[in-house]
């Protein structure tokens, strides 16, 4: 076959490329257990999404199987040796401060605005588009690919599960849902889950009613909102407003506070990022414990959450201050995110950290150096949840070696292989890693207001994956 310029070929079909990306980032396809069924167990908007997917893979003439209403995919090929391209369709809830419809894509300075762009829709669509144009090349295989798709990768990874309950497991394989030149390494992931143990009553000058930040536990809080009833009458709503609004000026933040009949209401915003690099965002959680941590609480839960949140885990991004740094010398440090605080009167503390971890320590041991570190916090009890083990392939291994190699080809960049904090699919092959679609000198905005990916980078990713796919079938 004579030689292919695979990014030209990507270009000449740059328009049906956009169509195919335009037609799943207009579904809202964000988890929602209210409106879960048996038919749709993580709301309509997934299954919505992974129905139009494969609409359009069977329009274009693919071969196609569909597993339950979690996940589906795209065969071809020939072999005995299986790749696997594992993507998915589901996303993280909006958020405030967009300044598109996050779910109507709009093109604006050659940029794709819409919830989903870069994370996950657009590099899914890229792999699906480089079957496409494999196929229409005329390309043989000597393996068979399959390009599977998952509807439940943002929080559970319920969707996998099902998946490979049903389903042979790949050889080797990439996931597009992270950076190139290559992700062959990734954390493991596991959260801390507080709760309320002592509720005890005291004297102070605040009671905490009710307090919610966050959306998903791998996402950092954009914004937090309390309300709390002003009980020692030496604190006047005029003092507690204008020390609000104090601090808000002096850190450049926006926010609000509004107070009626001694019930104060605050809402503090900060910028979201992706959970695994949390220093990245500006956490709203933790920030606003920071004001509040001036003041005394009627309650020892809520005294002790305010101080847990504004002394060890404000802005302790390497999980020092909570006991559990650790360094590793390929897959680097822990790191820490406060994803979800919530609390009210009834049911008291409901928080989750969530921890990014390498090789060498592991959820028991973080749970004993925190129990060690935190016997102050008597008020408030702790477990570690279910968690994701560290995920590594050599950098030797003919998969990385390959794709590295069509990296350089295509960018003349430096191919070096790299570790990520965030959890792909990638990690669920035994020879699986993630592979872009973000370039080193493209802005991440995944999980952040105004999500979007280059256009530049959409044809880029398209083509490397093409020739990529190429390679691996030789």
């Amino acid at each position: 076959m004579e030689k292919i310029h695979w990014l030209d070929e990507v270009t000449a079909r740059k328009e049906d490329l956009l169509a195919d990306l335009f037609r799943l980032l207009k579904i809202e396809s964000v988890r929602d257990d209210a409106l879960a069924s048996e038919e749709a167990p993580v709301g309509p908007g997934p299954l919505k999404a992974l129905n139009e997917f494969m609409q359009m893979a069977e329009e274009d003439g693919f071969t196609t199987q569909k597993f339950g209403p979690w996940a589906g995919r795209i065969e071809l090929g020939q072999g005995d040796e299986l790749v696997g391209i594992l993507g998915h369709l589901d996303v993280v809830p909006a958020g405030s401060g967009w300044q598109t419809d996050p779910f109507d894509p709009v093109i604006k300075d050659e940029r794709i605005y819409a919830r989903g762009s870069s994370d996950d829709k657009g590099p899914t669509v890229a792999a699906f588009f480089a079957l496409k144009l494999l196929r229409e090349l005329g390309v043989e295989f000597n393996k068979r690919i399959h390009l599977i798709v998952g509807t439940d990768e943002e929080s559970g990874w319920q969707c996998m599960d099902y998946y490979f309950k049903h389903a042979e497991m790949p050889d080797l394989g990439f996931s597009p849902d992270a950076d190139f030149p290559i992700i062959n390494g990734e954390k493991g992931n596991v959260s801390a889950l507080f709760s309320s143990k002592n509720t005890e009553e005291q004297s102070g000058q605040l009671e905490l009613v009710n307090w919610q930040a966050g959306l998903r536990p791998n996402m950092v809080p954009e914004s937090a909102q309390a309300q709390v009833k002003l009980v020692d009458t030496n604190l006047s709503p005029e003092t507690l407003t204008d020390a609000f609004n104090h601090y808000l000026d002096q850190h450049q933040f926006k926010g609000q506070i509004d107070i009626k009949d001694q019930i104060a209401d605050l809402t503090l915003v900060g910028k979201s990022a992706h959970g695994s690099t949390p220093e990245k965002g500006i956490n709203a959680a933790t920030h606003l414990a920071k004001f509040l941590a001036d003041y005394s609480w009627t309650r020892l839960d809520a005294q002790q959450l305010i101080q847990l949140l504004s002394q060890e885990l404000f802005e302790g991004f390497d999980a020092s201050k909570v006991g559990v740094a650790h360094h590793h010398p390929v897959m680097g440090d822990v790191s820490m995110n406060v994803g979800i605080v919530n609390f009210n009167l009834e049911d008291g503390v409901s928080m989750n950290v969530n921890f990014r971890f390498p090789e060498g320590t592991d959820p028991e041991k973080m749970l004993t150096q925190m129990q060690d570190q935190l016997t102050a916090y008597t008020a408030l009890s702790f477990e570690m949840g279910a968690h994701k083990e560290p995920h590594y392939v050599p950098a030797d291994d003919p998969l990385v070696a390959t794709l590295l190699d069509v990296y350089h080809r295509q960018t003349g960049l430096p191919a070096h292989e790299q570790t990520i904090g965030g959890g792909t699919y990638g990690r669920l092959m035994p020879r699986g890693v993630a592979y872009g679609a973000l370039f080193p000198d493209s802005i991440d905005t995944m999980h952040q207001a105004n999500e979007f990916l280059a256009v530049k980078d959409l044809l880029r990713a398209t083509a490397i994956y093409a020739e990529a796919i190429y390679e691996l079938t030789r």
